[in-house]
């Protein structure tokens, strides 16, 4: 897939409208998981805890996608 594609698609996914809330939703409910987890539960803790990470990253690599297409347009002209 061609950069221009990576953006395309990213912009995409971010301008579904519902796509913050159900990733908002999707990351409080592993961050609930993560606090309401048994006080031995170290494992399921520990999925909870990367679940969100995973939400988190996948946020953050879709808006670095979309700038850094942005940013590839406002080169200095050679």
């Amino acid at each position: 897939m061609k950069p221009e594609e990576r953006a395309a698609a990213a912009r995409a996914i971010l301008d579904v409208p519902y796509f913050d809330e159900v990733m908002n939703e999707l990351e409080w409910a592993a961050i609930n998981g993560c606090i309401h987890a048994g006080l031995t539960d170290d494992s399921g803790r520990a999925a909870y805890a990367a679940e969100a990470r995973a939400i988190r990253n996948f946020r953050a690599r879709l808006k670095f996608l979309t700038e850094q297409a942005k940013a590839d347009g406002k080169g200095a002209p050679a």
